[in-house]
């Protein structure tokens, strides 16, 4: 018998004499004191929990961060670990994050929550960077709620734009070209140039975004500028909850495996009407996603032949397209 299946046939021994003898566990209650994340959580993370230990001017303490030692403990423990102590406290962890989004969700109008998706290489120094941040600065002004992965590029750019709604064009120029002295996040001080713009424009607002990250992609820092992080292990259930929160739309900027992933996920809940009524779906630059990458085309071939029904797609081009096509989506009309 290996290691690992030793731990696990030990472990679950005690969890079933547990339950057998109506007792507890003092075993898996230390086990869970001594891992780097609270078992128990009731609230959503903050940057400032997440980063507890940063420094601007020593950004190697990234390393010791709170963040990082979590996603250093999946690696070691395994990233789709069986051990049922480890299984149990993700499990519980990712349970308090999601009903804590709930309560955060709970504050807006579900059709006024939008998500935005799109490649996390997308370079902070590209057109379409600073459309996303356009887009999402519009519509958080207007009251919407931004959701997004929460990792780097147009994630980033969601959370950007939410971070500097109210502010003007020419702030919003100046924060992207802090950034662009480390335009993509394996650059060495892509995280630094984050918190000097958070220096620079700290949160003065009552505007918020929510990102949810996951650790199962912990090799990529989520973004500072999202107000409220519900970080999960399991990316299975982290992606179905973007799809899923996003009632009012999802605006799907150039991505690759993981946005046609949320594609044609979405599509999936649309065309079934699983959660009500279908959202819709607005897919940015028309060469991209009819040449490049031909999604749409494949999307309208397959609705005229009734292979997909109830989808509400559309192909847009300019920031003024897309924010229109968002306001005037009435659900189930």
């Amino acid at each position: 018998m290996s290691e690992a299946k030793e731990v696990y046939a030990e472990q679950m021994g005690l969890i079933n004499n547990a339950i057998s003898t109506k007792s507890n566990c003092p075993e898996m209650i230390e086990y869970m004191r001594s891992i780097p994340f609270r078992v128990g959580r009731t609230k959503l993370y903050k940057t400032e929990e997440l980063f507890d230990v940063f420094d601007i001017e020593h950004p190697e303490t990234f390393e010791q961060c709170m963040d990082t030692r979590v996603y250093r403990h999946e690696v070691k423990t395994g990233k789709q670990t069986c051990a049922p102590f480890e299984l149990a406290a993700r499990s519980l962890h990712d349970m308090g994050i999601r009903m804590a989004m709930e309560g955060f969700l709970n504050n807006y109008e579900r059709n006024r929550v939008v998500g935005i998706m799109g490649g996390h290489a997308l370079s902070r120094t590209s057109p379409v960077y600073r459309q996303a941040v356009d887009v999402s600065k519009r519509l958080t002004e207007d009251n919407y709620l931004m959701i997004s992965g929460g990792g780097p590029g147009a994630m980033e750019a969601t959370h950007l734009g939410a971070w500097m709604a109210g502010r003007t064009d020419a702030e919003v120029d100046e924060a992207i070209e802090i950034l662009s002295v480390a335009p993509k996040f394996e650059d060495e001080g892509w995280l630094t140039q984050s918190f000097r713009v958070r220096e620079r424009f700290p949160y003065v607002s009552n505007y918020e975004s929510l990102a949810i990250p996951t650790w199962f992609y912990g090799h990529e820092p989520p973004c500072v500028f999202a107000t409220q992080i519900a970080k999960l292990f399991e990316n299975s259930i982290r992606e179905d909850t973007l799809m899923t929160e996003a009632y009012g739309g999802l605006i799907f900027f150039e991505g690759s495996a993981g946005t046609l992933q949320e594609i044609f996920q979405e599509a999936v809940q649309d065309h079934y009407v699983s959660l009500g009524y279908p959202s819709p779906m607005l897919f940015v630059n028309s060469e991209f996603w009819t040449e490049q990458v031909p999604v749409f085309p494949f999307m309208q071939h397959m609705l005229e032949n009734g292979r997909y029904k109830n989808l509400l797609i559309n192909l847009v081009d300019t920031t003024d397209e897309i924010i229109y096509s968002i306001k005037e989506f009435k659900p189930g009309v």
